[in-house]
């Protein structure tokens, strides 16, 4: 049945196909060809010799309520992407390549405008029931009409979705030349229809949901604790894309007021693994007895990806963000060199664009190439964009600084009152912000900026709300000013328009925080996704960073081109590691080490 039915769909596709039909393939890559042939036995960096069992145990901050990580509502736990199996899964050590997973075989039409998935016959979700066509269709249409925004987003040029037969299901794309399109389906989680049929997919719930992937839930504690467990006869654990990876038999996650709550825990022993995030930390928290003895390790892994846009994120959908100059007196009031040398020890390089540490970044002025891009929106973009060079020169003396910002609030119509207060001179309103924060540990490095807007006169004030106050805030967009971050992949595409795009600008739950409604922008975002050669996506991209920056949405913080993980010396992995994405699948527990650390935890 499968073959006169993908016969039938290749003539209907164009005559040509008749003569020419389309290869089935093994992996897609953005551009180029897949690093690692059909016949490929593992990813490189897996071992397919490495020991199973033992535990991690992982720190999550806050709280949650749900186990459903697909909706607008509730609080999804963490770690929840490992239950499920997705069309496509990407190595990690390649810039952008999708391969095989759920799908035994792909077929790309020759104009990137469809694109067909063969499902493996041996897929089976953990109740035993196949894995068919008719849940990818189901999965599609679920997510994309009733979950996050962020899925319609990705996949708003999907046109059509349908199963050629039980194991094919076949994607129509729209012309809208998106290279990224056919790799970002495999992305897509698959559902189980059957599953959902007697369930409601909209409303949170605490279940152990039912999935395809490694891991199934077997435990739930609201709130405290979630724990997964290998799944003992998974379909896919010898597929190549698997083999010496999930070998850890437990995942947990516990669950902490804060980051400081989880270091100690860390230290006690109660927890596996921590990414840290604080430089003072890294610098100063991790000498105490277990680690001087020998039993902690500390990796500093090298992350090849853009370093992407953290900052402090100006919500415009208030008045008072609306300036532009009042946004750019607001960059020139933060003082990055101070943060730097007396809160970070000197770790951070500071962040100047929305894809810094790439060749995404503008640079100067804008060559001949992005003119072409950025010509036509002239007359709705500042001089600036074509007239002065990037990055934009400020004064690095702070009094300088302040001196400047004064001015530009002035010329956006402020004043002040005779108690020093910056007030609107037409209508006599404080200009004030709130930073709403959830996690007390950035408390101290939003106090320096407080301090500088206090000598322009400007009232700032922190607020500390619990996670689930902070994540129902900013699905309202109920904020001033949030620390956000806007990551950024090798190869960005349609996720941007989710970021930036104008119809996501009051899409609850969207990561469109600024508010931006801008036709330039949208067109800018179009031009990226439809970039066809990786000079054409370098082009698109600097030319959207160049706008981005130049509207002064956000006040750019800081990076790290690497990650920091402090761990109890009980893991293995192979060497080295690859250079787009850390991989802790590809970990494993070494038994005797594992048994040795316990033993010191019973008798301390």
């Amino acid at each position: 049945m499968r073959a006169s039915v993908l016969l039938m769909a290749a003539l209907a596709a164009s005559p040509a196909l008749a003569s020419e039909p389309v290869p089935t393939r093994h992996a897609l890559a953005l551009y180029g060809e897949p690093a690692l042939p059909a016949d490929f036995a593992h990813f490189p960096h897996a071992d397919p010799d490495a020991p199973s069992g033992g535990s991690l145990v992982r720190g999550a901050t806050g709280s949650f309520d749900s186990t459903n990580p697909f909706i607008i509502q509730g609080t999804p736990a963490s770690g929840l992407t490992a239950i499920y199996d997705t069309l496509m899964v990407g190595n990690p050590d390649e810039p952008f390549t999708m391969y095989g997973l759920l799908a035994e075989g792909i077929r790309l039409g020759p104009d990137r405008q469809w694109i067909e998935f063969d499902l493996h016959p041996e897929a089976r979700f953990h109740d035993g029931h196949p894995v068919d066509a008719d849940d990818v269709v189901f999965s599609f249409e679920t997510l994309t009409g009733k979950g996050q925004p962020f899925y319609g987003a990705y996949y708003a040029d999907v046109t059509e979705v349908r199963a050629l037969d039980e194991d094919t299901v076949r994607f129509e794309l729209a012309d809208s030349e998106s290279r990224e399109l056919p790799l970002i389906l495999g992305q897509m989680p698959v559902l189980p229809a059957h599953y959902w049929e007697d369930h409601d997919f909209e409303r949170p719930t605490r279940d152990a949901l039912l999935g395809s992937g490694p891991y199934r839930i077997a435990q739930v504690d609201p709130g405290r604790r979630i724990v997964y467990e290998r799944v003992a006869d998974y379909w896919g654990r010898d597929l190549p894309v698997n083999r010496g990876r999930h070998n850890i038999e437990r995942l947990v996650f516990d669950y902490y007021r804060d980051q400081t709550v989880a270091l100690e825990a860390f230290k006690a022993g109660n927890l596996d693994l921590r990414i840290e995030t604080s430089a003072r930390n890294w610098a100063t928290a991790y000498d105490f007895p277990a680690a001087d003895a020998g039993f902690v390790e500390r990796l500093e892994v090298p992350d090849g990806q853009p370093a992407g846009m953290q900052a402090y994120v100006m919500n415009l959908r208030r008045a008072k963000f609306q300036d532009v100059r009042v946004r750019e007196a607001l960059n020139l009031a933060f003082d990055f060199d101070w943060l730097n040398q007396h809160l970070f020890y000197g770790a951070y390089e500071r962040t100047h664009s929305y894809f810094e540490n790439s060749p995404m970044a503008a640079d100067g002025l804008p060559g001949e190439a992005e003119l072409a891009l950025l010509e036509p929106h002239r007359d709705a973009l500042p001089a600036r964009v074509f007239d002065e060079p990037l990055p934009v020169d400020h004064p690095q003396d702070m009094r300088e600084r302040l001196r400047k910002a004064l001015g530009l609030l002035r010329e956006a119509g402020y004043r002040h009152r005779e108690d020093g207060t910056l007030v609107d001179a037409e209508t006599g309103e404080p200009l004030r912000l709130e930073v709403l924060l959830f996690d007390t540990q950035f408390e101290r490095v939003v106090q320096p900026l407080l301090r500088n807007l206090a000598r322009l006169g400007i009232q700032g004030d922190i607020r500390i709300v619990d996670v689930n106050q902070y994540l129902n805030r900013l699905r309202t967009f109920d904020f001033d000013v949030v620390v956000g971050s806007f990551p950024q992949s090798a190869n960005p595409g349609n996720e941007q328009r989710e970021f930036w795009g104008s119809e996501y600008a009051d899409a609850p739950q969207s990561r469109n925080l600024i508010g931006l409604e801008s036709p330039v922008i949208d067109d800018l975002v179009d031009d990226l996704i439809a970039a066809d050669s990786r000079e054409a996506l370098d082009t698109a991209a600097q030319a959207l960073d160049r706008v981005l920056r130049w509207g002064f949405y956000v006040i750019p913080q800081w990076h790290l081109d690497k990650t920091r993980i402090a761990i109890w010396d009980k893991f293995g992995w192979r060497e080295p590691f690859p250079e787009y994405n850390l991989d802790l699948d590809a970990w494993w527990i070494e038994p005797e080490r594992a048994a040795e650390i316990e033993a010191r935890q019973r008798n301390r």
